[in-house]
C-alpha cells in the first residue's frame, strides 16, 4: 500500500478577539475584558487530531499561555509540539527591532517556563516578515529560535511576498524558513495553505492543490485558526462587511472539512518534518529576493 503524502499541521492559537480582522475595534489593552473561548476550540483540535492520529505544531501567543498553562501542557502531553506566535500579536512592520525582540522573548520564555521544553519555531502575527523588515530573521536566530514560518509567498492586501522561495530555505545565519504552502498558476503563487482560504474554496479543490504541493517538494504546510472551530462565537457587529466576510464565511463547515483533510495525509509537527538530520536546504540570502511588482 502507497504511503499517504506527508503534510505539517499547524495551529495559530489566538482567540477570536484578537486576530487581524479586528484590530482596528479591538483595544489590545482591553484583551482581558473579552470572553475567552481560545482554550475549548483548541481542544476540539486535539481531539480530531487524536481521532485521525495527527499530529501538529500549535504556533501559540504567549497572552494566550498567560492565561491557559494548563492548554499548553494538554498540547504537549498529546505529543504535539509548541512553538511561538509572540506574545501580542503584533505585526512585525509596525515594531522596532527592540520592540520585536522584546516581544518574541517574552513570549518563548513563557511557553519555556509551562511547558518545560525548548521552543524551536516562530511564526510571525499575519505572516508579516518581508524585505522590510528582514532583521527580524536576524533576532530570530538569536533569541534561539531554529526554524521560523512567517512567510507566505503571495501577494495579498495584508500579508506576502510573492517572488519569495516557495519552500523552506535557510537564510546565511542558518535559520531554517518554511513558507506557507502555495500553487502556481498562471504565472502567480495562489494561497492554499489554510485558514479562509480553506473555507472559501471546495473541499476537493484543496484537497488537490495541497496534495499537488506535497507532490512536487515531498510535504506540504497547512495552518488554521481554533475560532474556525468555534461556530457560537460572539459576532464583531461592527466589523466592516470585508472583515465579517473573511471572518465568519464558513465556519459550520470548517470541522467536517478539517476532519476528511486530516484523514487524506499524514500529518506530523513541523520540528518533525522539517528539522531531521537528513534534510538539506538552499541558502537563500534574504535580501536578495526582489519583491513582485
Amino acid at each position: 500500500m502507497m504511503s499517504k503524502l506527508q503534510g505539517a499541521m499547524t495551529i495559530d492559537v489566538e482567540d477570536y478577539f484578537q486576530v487581524e480582522a479586528f484590530a482596528k475595534l479591538v483595544d489590545r489593552n482591553k484583551w482581558d475584558s473579552y470572553e475567552r473561548r481560545v482554550a475549548g476550540s483548541t481542544r476540539k483540535a486535539l481531539s480530531l487530531f487524536q481521532q485521525h492520529d495527527a499530529k501538529a505544531t500549535f504556533f501559540i501567543l504567549g497572552w494566550v499561555a498567560e492565561r491557559e498553562p494548563e492548554l499548553v501542557r494538554e498540547i504537549l502531553a498529546a505529543g504535539h509540539e509548541v512553538a511561538s506566535h509572540g506574545y501580542a500579536h503584533q505585526h512585525v512592520c509596525g515594531l522596532t527591532p527592540e520592540q520585536f525582540r522584546e516581544d518574541i522573548v517574552r513570549a518563548k520564555g513563557i511557553l519555556e517556563d509551562i511547558g518545560g521544553c525548548a521552543v524551536q519555531g516562530y511564526r510571525a502575527p499575519c505572516f508579516s516578515i518581508d524585505q522590510d523588515n528582514h532583521w527580524a530573521h536576524e533576532i530570530i536566530m538569536e533569541t534561539g529560535h531554529q526554524y521560523s514560518s512567517s512567510i507566505y509567498p503571495i501577494k495579498h492586501d495584508l500579508y506576502g511576498v510573492p517572488n519569495a522561495p516557495t519552500e523552506p530555505f535557510r537564510l546565511p545565519n542558518g535559520l531554517l524558513e518554511i513558507p506557507a504552502s502555495t500553487l502556481p498558476l498562471g504565472g502567480k503563487n495562489l494561497p492554499i495553505s489554510g485558514g479562509g482560504y480553506f473555507r472559501l474554496l471546495p473541499l476537493m479543490i484543496s484537497q488537490w492543490a495541497l496534495k499537488q504541493h506535497a507532490k512536487r517538494h515531498g510535504q506540504v504546510v497547512f495552518y488554521f485558526h481554533p475560532w474556525e472551530l468555534d461556530t457560537e462565537q460572539p459576532r464583531m457587529v461592527d466589523a466592516s462587511r470585508k472583515s465579517k466576510f473573511r471572518h465568519y464565511l464558513n465556519l459550520d463547515r470548517m470541522e467536517p472539512r478539517l476532519s476528511k483533510l486530516l484523514n487524506s495525509l499524514q500529518w506530523q509537527s513541523m520540528a518533525d518534518l522539517y528539522l531531521t538530520p537528513d534534510k538539506t536546504y538552499p541558502v537563500v540570502d534574504w535580501r536578495s529576493v526582489k519583491q513582485a511588482s
